[in-house]
């Protein structure tokens, strides 16, 4: 006859540098562990974003058997919730077996209630049956990296790649680094990218908060014409792969192609940091970034996302392209960038 195993037991860890480096073992070594999942990445949110955040354990017999990284986002406009993983596109619950997610679900919703936060948000990971998911608003993008430049340039569908060689012909120059000089440029050209898009830049801290918090495991990619950057990516590095976060370009990138400049350059120097593959990360059903990737080659995965709401409440509304906020995405294109720079901090600290 086999034993049953004892159900495990959640605490809230981060108590020390021992809890870090145990989950983060145990997110390396998971299966479905992302960045997200890293408690460098709770850690730079909450330093960079002001935002509390939580980090669940659960252990038996001495041993973690799963993990959930939790953030408490609160804002004026967009109310109040927990989730993992805040400023993400992934995260969720990681775990053992199905006990073990069913107690880390329950654990998180305990947490909600105590916290006045009504609901939970978990991007990806393993979900619990009986909460409400959907797979039907973001898909993701992952392929290989091809064995060397040239090959990465032929891997390319013919018409992105003709995009590609004339960047290749525009005497354009590219920087990878993580310096003062790097962080001011990515800030200066992101920034100016969402402004045109109509929405709120996050704060600087946060970006400075995620390139200490990885260390070695992100950078930021530059693209320069005659010492001016056009283009600029901040990526991050796990399990391999390479995967551009925020990134974004100046409305003269177009003329000069340096957001298609950006993409292969950072795929070459992905292969010969050694990653094996390209998550292009998520985009929106129907949208031009899902677009654009398809043109680059990727195919779309579905995500799958739950949110678990307080009885009479319903999710958060953050989403950009809702008809809710068309007026504001089209008063914000027309703020002058150094007022949505003083601005947008404030408000995208929120979003979460």
């Amino acid at each position: 006859m086999t034993m049953e195993q004892p159900i495990p037991a959640v605490r809230t860890g981060l108590a020390d540098a021992a809890d870090h480096e145990r989950i983060d073992a145990y997110v390396r070594g998971h299966a479905e562990g992302t960045p997200f999942h890293l408690t460098a990445w709770n850690e730079a949110v909450a330093r960079g974003c002001r935002q509390k955040s939580h980090y669940l354990i659960a252990e038996s017999a001495g041993r973690i058997v799963g993990v959930l990284p939790l953030g408490e986002v609160h804002s004026p406009l967009f109310g109040r919730a927990l989730v993992s993983s805040p400023f993400a596109v992934g995260g969720g619950i990681l775990a053992d077996d199905d006990r073990t997610l069913a107690r880390l679900a329950e654990e998180a919703w305990i947490l909600a209630v105590r916290l006045s936060c009504p609901s939970v948000e978990l991007r990806g990971g393993m979900l619990p049956a009986d909460w409400p998911a959907s797979e039907s608003t973001y898909a993701g993008f992952v392929r290989p990296l091809a064995a060397d430049d040239e090959a990465e340039l032929l891997a390319i569908p013919r018409k992105q790649r003709a995009e590609v060689r004339k960047a290749l012909g525009l005497d354009l120059d590219v920087e990878v680094g993580t310096g003062t000089a790097d962080r001011a440029a990515h800030y200066g050209v992101y920034a100016e990218s969402v402004r045109n898009l109509g929405t709120p830049v996050f704060p600087r801290s946060l970006f400075d908060a995620v390139l200490d918090g990885f260390g070695a495991d992100a950078d930021i990619l530059t693209v320069r014409k005659d010492g001016q950057p056009l283009a600029s990516v901040l990526s991050l590095y796990h399990g391999g792969a390479v995967m551009p976060y925020w990134g974004g370009g100046t409305r003269a990138a177009r003329t000069f192609r340096a957001n298609d400049m950006m993409y292969y350059a950072l795929m070459n120097h992905a292969r010969r940091r050694g990653c094996t593959h390209f998550d292009f990360g998520r985009s929106k059903f129907g949208t031009g970034a899902f677009a654009f990737k398809r043109n680059w080659g990727f195919e779309p995965a579905p995500l799958r996302y739950a949110v678990k709401a307080a009885e009479g409440e319903g999710p958060r509304e953050i989403n950009p392209m809702s008809p809710k906020y068309r007026m504001q995405v089209a008063l914000w294109q027309k703020l002058p960038l150094w007022l949505a720079n003083r601005l947008g901090p404030a408000i995208s600290r929120g979003l979460g």
